[in-house]
């Protein structure tokens, strides 16, 4: 048993040795992941926005024929 716990407290050290930063890499990543949601955010943003207009416009009409 104390075995194990042993073996968990080393390789969270190994972990945390490890783990020293963000590299350059990772940081490209993140920011290519960042800009693809966002062309795709402002993608459907685009399209539906003009069927949200259409839809607003319609219930305004609808509602100054009343």
């Amino acid at each position: 048993m104390t075995t194990a716990f042993v073996m968990m407290g080393e390789i969270f050290r190994r972990m945390k040795r490890e783990e020293r930063g963000l590299s350059t890499a990772e940081l490209l990543g993140n920011a290519a992941l960042a800009i693809v949601a966002l062309l795709a955010i402002w993608a459907l943003l685009q399209t539906l926005g003009t069927d949200i207009v259409g839809w607003i416009r319609a219930q305004l009409s609808a509602d100054l024929k009343k």
